[in-house]
């Protein structure tokens, strides 16, 4: 069992499912830093019993005193939604730097990265090329690492993706989709993602980048009626045509600065392709959730199903 773990980006989907679940399975020693100013006191009143720190990596500090006595690291942190360039250069691409430069420096002797599905996407948008380039810095570092490429993940603590779409199933009259909605797509629960990563920590697995894709490939029209199931909602999904639901997002975007959804994540729903699906199961020796079981555990698991994080 490793000593210590430090978690980047733990006040985030990855970092809150992966703590619950590291305590659960016996693990004490824990780091967790963030820069989120209302999340990461969120992560500290659930687990008052591990060492939190809330700080800007892309900025040097104490927190890099966090490193001291090595371990294991779980690279965590990333900017994911939004549309300023900056923020996505500097979450993704300069935090990184200075994190892999403190890990090195304080002795930390093995990592764990979370990378994503998109950077083998026909997709272009600011996440996926700073998430290819924040993988690149990665696999480029000497400390024996493992890297793990998950598909679209919701869980417990979901701000962004199905997490979003249920909370909009629950207080809206209507679900728009645009076009016909078959979109396909490999949704990821996130618990069993961070079953695999407490697998790779206890064997300290590395060398290797793995694609972890959800299991079940499901129609995004159909992923919204299994989430609407899932909530006992009864919320009419009503199609709207491509263009004017784009048009929509524009006019959206002109009075919120980080929009959950953007005209770019439109496109990017919209591309036909399917991820590689590997026998994580058998390779990490964990078990696969059911797709109708893991929205049911998602949302219906109290305290954690009512815990709502912010943008």
């Amino acid at each position: 069992m490793a000593s210590r773990i430090v978690i980047t980006g733990a006040a985030g989907l990855v970092g809150q499912n992966l703590i619950v679940r590291l305590k659960q399975a016996g693990y004490t020693a824990l780091t967790g830093i963030d820069k989120h100013a209302a999340n990461t006191p969120t992560l500290a009143r659930l687990h008052p019993d591990i060492a939190v720190i809330e700080a800007d990596l892309a900025r040097p500090g104490a927190w890099q005193d966090a490193f001291t006595g090595g371990g294991t690291l779980v690279i965590a942190h990333a900017q994911i939604g939004g549309q300023d360039a900056g923020l996505f250069h500097a979450n993704n691409i300069h935090a990184t730097e200075n994190v892999l430069a403190a890990a090195a420096a304080a002795g930390i002797d093995h990592i764990v990265h979370i990378s994503s599905s998109v950077v083998n996407s026909a997709a272009r948008d600011l996440y996926t090329e700073t998430k290819k380039q924040q993988e690149a810095l990665v696999a480029a570092c000497p400390i024996p690492h493992v890297i793990l490429r998950p598909t679209l993940m919701f869980g417990w603590f979901d701000r962004k993706h199905l997490g979003w779409l249920a909370r909009f199933l629950r207080r809206m009259p209507v679900f728009p989709i645009p076009g016909n909605g078959r979109y396909r797509r490999q949704p990821l629960y996130a618990g069993d993602l961070c079953n695999i990563m407490i697998a790779c920590i206890a064997r300290r697995t590395s060398g290797e980048a793995h694609n972890i894709s959800g299991r079940e490939v499901i129609d995004y029209i159909d992923l919204i009626r299994a989430i609407r199931a899932a909530l006992g909602a009864r919320t009419p999904i009503v199609k709207i045509p491509f263009g004017l639901f784009r048009l929509l997002l524009r006019i959206y975007a002109l009075f919120s600065r980080n929009p959950p959804f953007t005209t770019r994540q439109l496109e990017a729903l919209a591309i036909p392709e399917l991820f590689e699906v590997i026998d994580w199961p058998a390779l990490f020796d964990v078990t696969a959730t059911p797709l109708a079981a893991a929205l049911r555990e998602t949302f219906q698991t109290k305290p954690y199903a009512d815990i709502v994080l912010e943008f």
